[in-house]
C-alpha cells in the first residue's frame, strides 16, 4: 500500500464534491518521512456548503424513529468492519501508530457504532410524567447540526463516539478530522455511503486551524464536540461562548501512576507499554508520571529503565514493535524542547533523552526517564505528549495525594498495591475521573459515565446520546 493518495474533493451532502479551496496539506509517514497523500485545506465556501447541507438533512433525519437510526447505525458498523483491515492500514501510514495501537482502535470503533446502534434503539422520543391536571409530556428532540473534530492520535474511534452519539440522537454532522489523518476519512465516507447514510446526514470536510475555527463559527452549527490539546479547546470554547452554542470537549491531560508502599513493581511494569507509553506516549491519558515511595525509588527507576530499554522499539508496521515514532516532525521537535527544559530545570536524565543512532529517517525520540523531579517542575506539571516519563518520590499517603493532584489536568490515572481494598480508598482521593487499579479498568462499558477534571474537558468530556438532545415539556391536555 504504497500509492501516494491525492484528494482534491470532500463528501458533501452524500456526494464526492470538489473542493472550492486550491490550498493543500501534505501527509507525510512519520517512520518514513515521505509523502503518503494530499486533502484540500477547506476554505469559508467549503465550510459553508458542508453546514448548509447538513442543516438541510436535519429537517428529515430528525423526524426517524430511533429504531430507524439504530439501523443505520448497524449498517455503518457492517460495512467499517468490512474495510477495517484497509482503514487501519492507512491510519498507521498517516500517523505512524504501531500495529497494535490501530489493530485496537479499529476493533473499539466498531464496537462504539455498534453500541449507538443499540443506544438509538432505546431511545423513547415521548413519555408522560407526572405533574400538571393530566400530567407532563415530556420530549427528546434532536439538538441539531453538530461540528465534530477529530484528533491524530486514534482518528476513527475518538470520531466514532461523536458520530454514534449524535446520528443515534438525531443530528446531522460535519466532521473534520486531523489534516495528519484525513485520507482515512474518505473511506470513512464510503463506508457512509455503502450503509445508506441519507445524503447530508454526514458530512466531511478536511483541513487544518483555519478550517476548524471557521466551521466552529458557522451559523448553522448547533453543537461542536472536540478532542484535542487545552489550548485548541479554549479557542473553542471562546467561540462557542460567543455564539451561544453547545460544546462537549476532551481535552489535554498529565496523568499519573502512584505506586503505594505494597505495589507489586512487575504488575507496574507489565503495564508500562500499554498504560504509560501506548503510541510513544501520544494518547491524552498516558500515565507519564510516576510517583513512588521514596524508600522504593531506586528499585523501581531501575525496573523501569529494565523495561524500557527491553521494549520492541522501531518499525510500527511491524507487529512486534510497540514504541515507533512521534507522528510529526513538529511533534518530535515539541518532545524535544521539553526533554532540553527538564535539564535546565534541574531534573536528572536516567535514560534516553536523544534520538536513536539506529534511524536515518523517522520522527524517533528515544523512550525516556527523568528522575530528581520537582512538581513545579514544566516536565512534571505539562503536557508533553511523548515517551518521556517524569519519577517524583513521596514520604507520605498525604503527600502522595498532592504530588498526584499538582497539575491543572484530570482526566485519568491509576494506582497500584497488592492491597486492592487499599487502593480503591486511595483512588476515591485523588482529583481525576478516572482510575485503573492495577493498571486495569473495571468491566468494559462503552457508556460507562464519567466526568474528566480540571483542565481536561468543558462539558465532561464525554460523548453521549443524551448531550446530543433537547427537552421539551408540555402541559398534557
Amino acid at each position: 500500500m504504497s500509492t501516494q493518495l491525492d484528494h482534491d474533493d470532500l463528501y458533501i451532502g452524500g456526494e464526492f464534491v470538489e473542493a472550492a479551496s486550491r490550498e493543500r496539506f501534505t501527509a507525510i509517514n512519520p517512520a518514513t518521512e515521505e509523502a503518503v497523500g494530499s486533502i484540500p485545506e477547506s476554505n469559508a465556501e467549503d465550510v459553508d456548503r458542508a453546514a448548509k447541507a447538513a442543516r438541510a438533512a436535519f429537517s428529515t433525519w430528525s423526524q426517524t424513529s430511533g429504531a430507524e437510526r439504530g439501523d443505520v447505525l448497524t449498517r455503518i458498523a457492517d460495512a467499517f468492519a468490512e474495510r477495517a483491515q484497509e482503514i487501519a492500514a492507512l491510519v498507521a501510514r498517516q500517523n505512524g501508530a504501531p500495529h497494535w495501537w490501530v489493530t485496537q482502535n479499529i476493533r473499539i470503533t466498531e464496537a462504539i457504532y455498534r453500541n449507538g446502534a443499540k443506544n438509538a434503539a432505546k431511545i423513547v422520543a415521548e413519555e408522560v410524567l407526572p405533574g400538571g391536571e393530566n400530567g407532563t409530556v415530556v420530549r427528546k428532540e434532536p439538538l441539531g447540526v453538530v461540528a465534530a473534530i477529530a484528533p491524530w492520535n486514534s482518528p476513527q474511534a475518538l470520531l466514532s463516539m461523536k458520530v454514534a452519539a449524535a446520528l443515534a440522537a438525531g443530528c446531522t454532522l460535519v466532521i473534520k478530522p486531523s489534516p495528519e489523518t484525513s485520507l482515512d476519512s474518505y473511506l470513512l465516507a464510503e463506508v457512509c455511503r455503502e450503509a445508506g447514510v441519507p445524503a447530508g446526514v454526514v458530512n466531511i470536510i478536511t483541513g487544518g486551524a483555519e478550517t476548524g475555527a471557521a466551521l466552529v463559527a458557522h451559523p448553522e452549527i448547533d453543537k461542536v464536540s472536540f478532542t484535542g490539546s487545552t489550548a485548541a479547546g479554549r479557542a473553542i470554547a471562546i467561540s462557542c461562548a460567543e455564539n451561544f452554542k453547545a460544546l462537549t470537549a476532551e481535552l489535554g491531560g498529565k496523568s499519573a501512576a502512584v505506586l503505594l508502599d505494597d505495589a507489586d513493581i512487575e504488575t507496574f511494569t507489565a503495564s508500562i507499554a500499554w498504560r504509560c507509553l501506548p503510541f510513544s506516549g501520544q494518547v491524552c491519558h498516558a500515565i507519564t508520571r510516576v510517583i513512588v515511595p521514596r524508600s522504593r525509588h531506586d528499585e523501581i527507576v531501575e525496573a523501569i529503565k529494565t523495561t524500557l530499554t527491553a521494549l520492541p522499539y522501531g518499525d510500527p508496521s511491524d507487529p512486534e514493535t510497540l514504541l515507533g515514532p512521534l507522528a510529526t516532525a513538529a511533534q518530535r521537535a515539541r518532545v524535544e524542547e521539553y526533554i532540553r527544559i527538564g535539564l535546565e530545570e534541574g531534573a536528572t536524565l536516567a535514560l534516553g533523552g536523544g534520538r536513536p543512532a539506529d534511524f536515518e529517517k523517522g520522527y524517533y525520540v528515544e523512550p525516556t526517564i527523568f528522575t530528581d523531579v520537582d512538581p513545579s517542575m514544566r516536565i512534571f506539571t505539562e503536557e508533553i505528549f511523548g515517551p518521556v516519563l517524569t519519577v517524583v518520590a513521596y514520604d507520605t499517603e498525604d503527600e502522595a495525594v498532592a504530588l498526584h493532584d499538582a497539575t491543572d489536568f484530570g482526566l485519568s490515572g491509576s494506582v497500584f498495591s497488592t492491597d486492592i481494598a487499599h487502593a480503591t480508598a486511595f483512588a476515591r482521593r485523588l482529583g481525576t475521573g478516572e482510575v485503573l487499579i492495577n493498571g486495569k479498568h473495571g468491566a468494559p462499558n462503552v457508556d460507562l459515565v464519567r466526568s474528566f477534571y480540571k483542565h481536561s474537558s468543558i462539558g465532561g468530556g464525554m460523548d453521549l446520546v443524551p448531550g446530543y438532545q433537547l427537552t421539551k415539556s408540555i402541559p398534557r391536555g
